[in-house]
């Protein structure tokens, strides 16, 4: 099922097979069009590691209990030639600047998280600190 242009809804299930709840559904499609922007904005291909997630996958990569994961509001991004540290500060301008949901953006060494949760919130799990 396209969700937008570039944005298919099998690029945000939960990696285990699971059926995504419905209610979740409702999140990924925000989501999705907070990420189309994004990819507009970028004028080039986001690709997504991970999305959505149910509760017994998450525990078992080792996600946090509350993960927004968990209610289909986060995704982890690779932008190909993009370092995360610079796509996360793309992801915040236009946070700032109202034009994507305000959310956690997180800092990894090969990925950078971006959720919807309507609230700021930082972190950098890099190595480089």
């Amino acid at each position: 099922m396209k969700l937008t242009d570039n944005f298919s809804m099998y690029e945000f299930e939960c990696k285990c097979g699971c059926k995504m709840p419905e209610y979740v559904k409702i999140n990924i499609i925000e989501l999705a069009n907070n990420l189309q922007y994004l990819r507009d904005y970028l004028k080039v291909p986001i690709h997504l590691t991970n999305s959505y997630r149910c509760k017994v996958h998450n525990k078992n990569v080792g996600g946090v209990k509350n993960s927004q994961h968990i209610k289909g509001k986060a995704a982890d991004l690779k932008v190909d030639d993009v370092l995360p540290e610079s796509l996360a500060a793309e992801i915040s301008f236009l946070m700032f600047n109202n034009c994507f949901k305000k959310g956690g953006i997180g800092i990894y060494n090969t990925f950078t998280h971006v959720d919807i949760r309507g609230y700021f919130a930082r972190w950098n799990k890099t190595n480089k600190k």
